[in-house]
């Protein structure tokens, strides 16, 4: 049974499906919606010093807007929350505390070289996460 769904969410297009699928699967099994954002740590700390508080504070912002997206699709009350940190390892923790039977994410769907080079977190979160994670990947625009 399904009764905790964790949706990952940065607010990018990538994701948007991903909110919408998941909300959609927490639906059919009543089941209770978290979305998370995590402020990247480490794209925080590799900005210049004087740019961190303005960035911290862009991200946060961020956050809100992404979090306000996952609130004004769901026909149900979310509960929310912003970490920061790594996200991968933030994602799955948050999963764990909260006893989720399911992550939700958004995925690029990048391959081959990209995938190496850039990393993904949504690769990330399948590696290491102790609970299934349900990735959606974006549809390329028609």
């Amino acid at each position: 049974m399904i009764d905790t769904v964790v949706i990952a969410t940065d607010g990018s297009e990538s994701v948007r499906r991903a909110v919408e699928v998941a909300l959609d699967f927490a639906e059919r099994f009543d089941a209770a919606v978290h979305a998370l954002y995590v402020v990247d740590e480490g794209e925080v700390g590799s900005s210049p010093e004087e740019l961190r508080d303005e960035l911290r504070t862009a991200l946060e912002s961020q956050s809100e807007a992404a979090l306000a997206q996952v609130r004004d699709h769901a026909d149900r009350e979310i509960e929310t929350a912003v970490r920061e940190g790594h996200p991968a390892p933030e994602i799955t923790e948050y999963a764990r505390e909260n006893d989720a039977d399911v992550v939700a994410t958004g995925t690029r769907g990048r391959h081959g070289e990209n995938r190496f080079l850039i990393g993904s977190v949504a690769e990330r979160v399948v590696r290491s996460c102790p609970v299934p994670v349900l990735t959606v990947r974006q549809l390329a625009e028609e």
